[in-house]
């Protein structure tokens, strides 16, 4: 395992578990854990042995609280110049560099996940949630909307009302209500987090990386353009699969009735 004090990097066989690591700040993201984040998630895209990433929080108490209060009250105090590029730039930076990653990230969800946390379970592409999980976007209690995305995002996931509702009152919701928003997939015991977890990337990464990487890309991509422009989206990532080597592997392993073995990249 591998730390730089606010975030944990570990590899557990093709899977990479970074640990948001603030406990003592309930894993508030602060500059620098939003700048580690952005600089691992380039170390794992880079390493073909990697196939998939977990992200969770460290501690029993919280995923993470949000953005680090303390610290961008100060650049909205040099203005807002200063604020939009230090605070708001570097966190939706980071939730757009989850969404569109090319390689699974699935959020564990452990405890608390307000503000920023809540963003960063919009953006990434899977979610589990602990029955102890708690969620909310309460930027609106300190008299600004939300910044790393989330007034754009939950929209999409939930729908308007639903969405504007907890914008515009900032009230937590339980894991139960954001499995039924779409914000995660399931709820699962406290203990049983992580292995589920695991569980739903090892379920992924046996297939081929090239084409789990292309509808990744297709839906990212697709999901807010019209249907013909989505559509021209997914014959496009379908063009790109046809030239490599896992298409013909899953092909004859299909024929042959075997598993398909694809290569490490």
């Amino acid at each position: 395992m591998q730390s730089n004090d606010n975030v944990k990097f570990e590899q557990r066989g093709r899977i990479a578990l970074l640990t948001l690591n603030r406990p003592e700040k309930l894993n508030a993201i602060n500059y620098a854990m939003a700048d580690r984040l952005l600089a691992l998630l380039d170390k794992i895209e880079a390493d073909g042995s990697i196939r998939a990433v977990i992200l969770t929080g460290a501690g029993e108490r919280a995923f993470s609280a949000g953005g680090d209060i303390h610290e961008f009250s100060r650049s909205i105090r040099n203005g807002a110049d200063e604020a939009v590029r230090d605070f708001c730039r570097r966190g939706q930076a980071l939730t757009a560099r989850l969404e569109t990653f090319p390689k699974p990230v699935i959020t564990a969800v452990n405890g608390i996940a307000y503000g920023g946390g809540c963003e960063i379970t919009e953006a990434a592409h899977l979610a589990v949630a602990s029955e102890q999980a708690v969620f909310a976007k309460p930027e609106i209690n300190i008299g600004i909307p939300p910044t790393f995305g989330g007034t754009q995002r939950l929209p999409r996931l939930a729908g308007r009302k639903r969405a504007l509702e907890l914008l515009l009152t900032g009230e937590p919701f339980s894991p139960d209500r954001a499995v039924e928003l779409g914000l995660v997939n399931s709820m699962v015991a406290h203990a049983d987090l992580l292995p589920a977890a695991m569980d739903l990337a090892n379920r992924i990464i046996c297939h081929s990386p090239l084409a789990t990487s292309r509808i990744l890309a297709a839906v990212t991509r697709g999901i807010n353009t019209t249907i013909d422009e989505g559509l021209l989206i997914e014959r496009e990532q379908f063009a790109r699969m046809c030239a490599t080597q896992d298409v013909h592997e899953g092909l004859e392993a299909w024929i042959e009735r075997r598993i398909p073995d694809y290569a490490e990249r």
